[in-house]
């Protein structure tokens, strides 16, 4: 088919890869403006971006796809069908219905729950034991369209944001090239979402990465889990030269008691407001990040030390 594709982070690039081996025409690949990154703040494409101009992809990257001439422009392609995976941008009407067979979306998770921005991370943090990646048809409604096909992915005890990711990005990959010929042929069937069920994954603030001790030890797992390896979830860490903070990137769940924030051993066993969390990988603020043993070989952590 004669595609568009509308894509931004690492998250996108295994379905245009996947498209483009399928032997689909990409005309064009669409995906946000150069952003400054790095410590010299320099602008840099997009994943999105850098891949599709690898594979000889044409680029776009508006910083509006409502600007009348970017919707020209785009309904000027022609093309047949377009495809949509974490695009950034929310699409126009005029946009949405150019393509012959419309617009499609790739969305992580498992639809009407998790609509909106940070489905991953929510449903990690959320404790959620499934989750997925569904094929849906673009409205103007927030994530609200039909569905057209669902693949889903376990949430195990020791998946991360990170490792989820990487399992639903390959799904939707496989799932969009399995769709497509059925969409050209108008064999799809789409099926309405249920109007109960429905969640919004707002994205993630700065302000919620500090650990709270107070919780549950089984809310702090699936919080460090739910926001590692991006933000990091973090706590301050008290030494002989001052607090650090320290990002808490893996941990587990344990049935043991204490007072909330303080280490019930010297292995970074964290007493919550029930039960506690083991710590396995952490990250000290400039450093990389350590499985909690190497991490305790350079900073010893003894028991009864109290976390801020």
């Amino acid at each position: 088919m004669r595609l568009a594709f509308l894509g931004t982070p690492d998250f996108s690039v295994p379905v245009l890869a996947a498209l483009i081996e399928a032997g689909h025409e990409i005309v064009c690949a669409y995906s946000q403006p150069p952003a400054p990154r790095g410590r010299g703040q320099a602008l840099k494409p997009s994943a999105v971006h850098a891949f599709a101009e690898s594979r000889g992809v044409a680029v776009r990257t508006p910083a509006s796809m409502r600007d009348p001439a970017e919707v020209a422009a785009f309904q000027a392609l022609g093309v047949e069908a377009a495809v949509v995976v974490a695009f950034g941008q929310i699409l126009p009407v005029e946009v949405i219905d150019a393509p012959k067979f419309g617009t499609l979306n790739l969305h992580a998770s498992l639809l009407p729950r998790w609509r909106g921005a940070a489905p991953i991370n929510r449903a990690v943090m959320a404790g959620d034991v499934v989750t997925g990646v569904e094929v849906m048809r673009i409205t103007e409604g927030l994530d609200e369209g039909p569905v057209l096909a669902t693949a889903s992915v376990r949430i195990g005890p020791l998946d991360t944001a990170g490792t989820v990711h990487d399992r639903l990005a390959a799904a939707a990959a496989d799932l969009i090239v399995r769709t497509l010929p059925d969409v050209e042929a108008g064999h799809a069937v789409e099926t309405p979402q249920a109007a109960d069920g429905v969640t919004y994954a707002k994205k993630i603030r700065p302000k919620e990465a500090r650990i709270d001790w107070a919780k549950s030890g089984r809310e702090v797992d699936w919080k460090i889990r739910g926001l590692s390896p991006f933000p990091g979830a973090w706590f301050l860490l008290p030494t002989d030269k001052g607090e650090v903070r320290v990002k808490a990137l893996l941990s587990t769940f344990e049935e043991a008691e204490g007072e909330p924030g303080t280490l019930l051993d010297d292995r970074l066993l964290v007493a919550c407001g029930e039960g506690a969390v083991r710590l396995l990988k952490v990250q000290r603020e400039g450093k990389s990040a350590q499985d909690a043993d190497v991490f305790l070989r350079g900073h010893a952590v003894a028991a009864g030390t109290k976390l801020s």
